[in-house]
């Protein structure tokens, strides 16, 4: 399984300025981030993961999105943005397996080059060029601090424009 070593190594190797931040406490999915590092959701990222039956060729694959945590994505969204027939949440053998990370702590980064990524627009727009935001890491313990920018240009998702949150 991929954890916070892999990827620490991996940004090393690309000299790309990041840091792995023990948790206080441990988390048992992405979307816990916030209250474990004490942030506003819209600085701690999640990637959701689908299983998707492609419209033209019948295939599976899994697909995952970049959200605010607490966010999920409409699916049918999602689905149009990847040209699947259907699509459902993946199940969580499914994506420890494809994506080598435990299912509720997936990074965003270091994923099968056949996984498409889609990312919420709103934290490309909304944060600035230097501002860092926080993702799991595979581990309950520990997170990713990285500047949006170099996480945004490292995982090569496309962005996907969410509806505005219900007031």
């Amino acid at each position: 399984m991929k954890d916070a070593l892999t990827i620490h190594r991996a940004l090393l190797e690309r000299e790309i300025v990041h840091e792995i931040v023990r948790l206080p406490v441990a988390i048992g999915g992405a979307d816990e981030l916030p209250g474990a590092l004490g942030l506003r959701s819209g600085r701690c990222l999640v990637t959701r993961v689908y299983a998707c039956n492609d419209v033209h060729r019948e295939q599976r694959f899994l697909v995952g999105t970049i959200v605010p945590a607490g966010v999920h994505p409409p699916t049918d969204l999602v689905r149009r943005a990847v040209g699947a027939r259907l699509i459902r949440p993946a199940r969580a053998d499914l994506v420890n397996a494809v994506t080598e990370y435990a299912a509720e702590l997936v990074c965003p980064l270091l994923l099968p080059d056949t996984m498409p990524l889609l990312i919420d627009e709103s934290v490309v727009d909304g944060l600035g060029v230097d501002d860092v935001v926080y993702t799991a890491t595979g581990e309950p313990s520990t997170a990713l601090g990285i500047r949006a920018l170099d996480l945004y240009a490292l995982c090569g998702a496309k962005p996907l424009r969410l509806p505005a949150p219900a007031s």
